[in-house]
């Protein structure tokens, strides 16, 4: 069970990406979380700095899916200078959302990267189908207080997948 909560990739954050790596691993599209991944969880908005990474993500040819456990409501807001792919209550770490991200982006697991700041949800959803996953350091400690609880644990199980 601990393999399927392992990443295979471990970065502090999304700017400490390398794009030729994930090329060179056939990497097409991106699966990327929105809360506590790119921005922290009460923001509004990306910043300038994730507009640009995400702009060169698609001008180094990769497609993007936003994948969000979180409201429909605040996946729009977020994405309304975007106009990326999304997808809201997606229910990770169920699969139908992940299915659907890379039907929409036009890849397959073999393909596709997951990134994402949560285990339980993110790593794991991407690995029950065998997609590359990403884990990065949350970007704040802002969260609802059964994602605070789920922290702890995580803590505990990183520590043993990653040694």
């Amino acid at each position: 069970m601990l393999e399927r909560l392992k990443p295979k990739l471990y970065v502090d954050s999304i700017f400490y990406l390398d794009l030729e790596q994930l090329k060179k691993l056939n990497i097409k599209g991106f699966i990327i979380d929105i809360d506590n991944t790119l921005v922290e969880w009460e923001e509004k908005t990306a910043s300038d700095r994730v507009k640009t990474w995400l702009r060169n993500l698609e001008l180094e040819g990769f497609k993007v899916c936003l994948v969000s456990n979180n409201t429909e409501d605040r996946v729009v807001k977020f994405n309304e200078e975007l106009k990326l792919p999304t997808i809201h209550r997606a229910v990770k770490p169920r699969v139908s959302a992940f299915h659907k991200a890379m039907e929409l982006m036009g890849t397959t697991p073999e393909t596709t990267a997951v990134i994402g700041d949560q285990l339980f949800t993110d790593v794991l959803g991407g690995n029950r189908l065998n997609l590359f996953t990403i884990l990065v350091i949350p970007l704040g400690n802002e969260e609802l207080n059964w994602t605070k609880f789920v922290r702890k644990i995580e803590k505990v199980v990183l520590k043993r997948v990653l040694h």
